[in-house]
């Protein structure tokens, strides 16, 4: 998920009542966008969608997205964790987070810095490569992807990113290098034509603003890569997604697929903001009127979980807002992020002790979060949230 998602402190199945809602939401959003980002219509055990229906009508909603593969169970961003992710269960596979390398390819990594996802510290002949910059306004040091080239990169295994909450993860220190995504793209044929079913995916352009000063432009790219793999039109099963307006924008002129814009906390603003000297924050992109300014160029947004269900002082969930009524009414789907099962990422009235690595009550804090009318979810653990889909549904 996006970088905001770094620094954040955490990170519907349709019923009776609500399908033909839903199936009135699917109508809209193709008479608003043109596209076939309807929603599925009735539910059945699984959540499945509509059969024999292209896009994401073909999918069960609420959507289990899995967070930068399994993250909960292997190093993230790595086809290890793409591939459980999809044993478990996951409908679509964030594949990965898209940062440049200095030869200008596309590879997955949360973030361009990779000090903390690879064991690049343990390369001396990258040791002078280790520099402080300046990341959308915060000075950040390590190793930066845009100053390694291709091959250099392949010479790096990725690791866990947060070892205090999932010691487990560290057994796969090391097993896996960091994917481009191009290899992803191939893999994604590979892995339907294995598992006889589409394999989805839902990459995310990071940083943009940031890349294109340094003459890096991710969404040209992005675009060349898919036309190059026939993944660019409407029906294709890529979902794209920013943190930044205007890298949606510019998305939605060069391919046709569905786009997401990601949402942070609401008092942030966008960085493509503050570099044009927009003075709105997300809590104005969230409004009746922010929200249909995003319905012109996207499909769907990606709140962070405290726009739907904010907590108070305590880290205890409150009332839900009207995000995703308001976000529905102009023909938006939701797929907030990120559940996780650790007790440090869940709302304090869903944690069981105060292990750092200990899971919590997951499963109550998907059914409160599934219950707001949310169209799918990031997690880090998709057989958990699968699991949780079917308690909703059938409950």
């Amino acid at each position: 998920m996006g970088s905001q998602d770094a620094w954040e402190p955490n990170e519907r199945m349709t019923t009776g009542g609500t399908t033909g809602r839903r199936a009135l939401l699917g109508a809209a959003v193709l008479g608003a966008t043109g596209s076939v980002l309807g929603l599925a219509g009735t539910a059945r055990a699984a959540g499945a969608g509509r059969p024999g229906r292209g896009g994401l009508r073909s999918l069960p909603v609420p959507t289990i997205i899995g967070h930068r593969g399994a993250s909960g169970y292997r190093p993230e961003h790595t086809f290890g964790s793409y591939e459980l992710a999809l044993d478990l269960g996951a409908d679509i596979v964030e594949a990965g987070d898209l940062v440049p390398t200095r030869d200008g390819h596309l590879v997955c990594r949360h973030e361009p810095e990779i000090g903390g996802t690879t064991d690049v510290a343990d390369h001396k002949e990258f040791a002078d490569r280790r520099t402080t910059k300046v990341l959308d306004g915060v000075s950040t040091t390590g190793w930066f992807t845009e100053d390694f080239t291709l091959a250099e990169l392949k010479t790096l295994r990725a690791v866990e990113r947060i070892p205090a909450n999932r010691p487990h993860n560290t057994l796969y220190n090391g097993r896996w290098e960091i994917p481009t995504f191009e290899e992803v793209l191939t893999w994604q044929d590979e892995q339907t034509r294995r598992r006889g079913k589409q394999v989805w995916i839902y990459p995310e352009t990071k940083h943009p603003t940031y890349f294109r000063k340094l003459g890096l432009g991710l969404e040209e790219r992005v675009a060349k890569l898919l036309h190059k793999h026939g993944k660019d039109r409407k029906n294709s099963p890529v979902i794209l997604q920013s943190f930044e307006p205007s890298s949606i924008q510019r998305l939605n002129k060069l391919v046709d697929n569905p786009l997401v814009v990601l949402l942070s906390a609401a008092n942030t603003r966008p960085w493509d903001f503050v570099e044009a000297g927009d003075p709105r924050t997300v809590a104005d992109l969230i409004t009746r009127t922010g929200l249909r300014e995003i319905a012109g160029y996207a499909q769907g947004i990606g709140p962070t979980l405290d726009l739907v269900i904010p907590k108070d002082a305590s880290g205890n969930l409150t009332t839900p807002t009207t995000l995703v009524k308001d976000a529905h009414a102009v023909g938006l789907i939701l797929h907030p992020y990120t559940m996780r099962n650790e007790n440090p990422f869940l709302p304090a009235n869903f944690r069981k002790g105060t292990g750092a690595d200990a899971y919590g009550d997951v499963f109550g804090a998907f059914r409160a979060y599934f219950a707001t009318g949310i169209d799918g979810v990031f997690t880090d653990n998709a057989d958990t949230g699968v699991l949780a889909r079917e308690d909703f549904v059938n409950g």
